[in-house]
């Protein structure tokens, strides 16, 4: 299987501010590739530089085969982009809003209708297919999107923050449309900070601070996190996480809601942790070891990467 993309040592600065920093990754055709990280880590500035709208500072890239540098160009014909803001025109239909594209990429005729029909039945937008785009929902835009920014049949998807805002029942509905495109070959570089997201992914590369911090399959991440990890229940979870945050014993901390995950050096110092906990005036019941999720690997990572930060300055 050949890569849609390849990056290596990929940066990009403005001015002293280095937004993506020394960042390589490839990208198999039919594959997932997840850019999860939080606002800020450079997800978007990757993105902007693979499409060919961002020279890189240093490092080189090859979407489709072609040089993000000397070729961006061939790369904007042969790539489909959605962000949060896709543009969609309001005052037109689902139905009118495709053959619009689809005549962008010169699709006219028979072979547009054709288009249009396929991609109304991809997106079950057959029904809507006459109402005003302003008038559909937000899940029901984010389907129109999707379809309109593969109309011309890319073999590369680059969807940047795509699903912000939208539900979680939606969120999943706008994956099965993915994983579809996925079957067919195509390939998907996503970027999200929705963590649960990223487990739909066959690849997860972790940003921070414009590096690539974790590389690997979601199972692979989360089997990564250190020591043992420990759930509790509080009705005070900020001043328990001040607690656990500075013992020893306690690797990293993170708050869930009235959760507090922790991941502890050794699985037998969950009892003394517990009594300390009720020592200093917690109520609490005992805790329960959990799998790690995505977020408690990433929580790891930055915790980990934080005190580079501070030797560095």
């Amino acid at each position: 299987m050949a890569d849609a993309v390849q990056v290596d040592a990929l940066s990009r600065s403005f001015g002293s501010f280095k937004a993506v920093d020394q960042v390589s990754f490839t990208i198999p055709e039919g594959e997932i590739f997840g850019l999860l990280g939080p606002n800020g880590a450079g997800k978007t500035t990757t993105i902007r530089m693979l499409c060919g709208l961002l020279l890189p500072s240093s490092g080189s890239a090859r979407v489709l085969g072609y040089d993000i540098r000397k070729e961006p160009e061939e790369i904007k014909k042969r790539i489909g982009y959605m962000s949060q803001k896709f543009s969609l025109y309001n005052d037109l239909s689902p139905a009118e809003n495709l053959a619009f594209y689809a005549s962008i990429y010169g699709l006219r005729g028979h072979a547009q209708r054709g288009r249009v029909e396929e991609l109304l039945e991809l997106s079950k937008l057959q029904e809507m297919r006459n109402r005003l785009t302003r008038n559909l929902s937000g899940a029901w835009r984010q389907r129109l999107a999707l379809v309109c920014a593969i109309v011309h049949k890319p073999r590369m998807i680059f969807l940047d923050e795509a699903t912000a805002g939208v539900d979680p029942v939606s969120r999943r509905s706008f994956w099965d449309l993915i994983y579809q495109l996925a079957g067919q070959g195509v390939g998907v570089l996503a970027t999200t900070h929705y963590m649960d997201e990223a487990d739909y992914c066959n690849t997860i590369g972790m940003m921070y601070q414009g590096r690539l911090t974790a590389l690997a399959t979601p199972d692979e991440i989360k089997d990564s996190l250190p020591g043992t990890l420990v759930e509790w229940y509080s009705e005070e979870p900020g001043k328990v996480y001040d607690l656990l945050v500075k013992d020893p014993r306690v690797i990293n901390a993170s708050i869930h809601g009235v959760q507090v995950h922790a991941a502890l050096q050794n699985a037998e110092d969950q009892d003394a942790l517990e009594e300390k906990m009720r020592q200093a005036g917690f109520c609490l019941d005992p805790g329960m070891v959990i799998q790690p999720s995505l977020e408690d690997a990433f929580t790891a990572i930055v915790s980990q990467e934080r005190p580079q930060e501070k030797e560095a300055l």
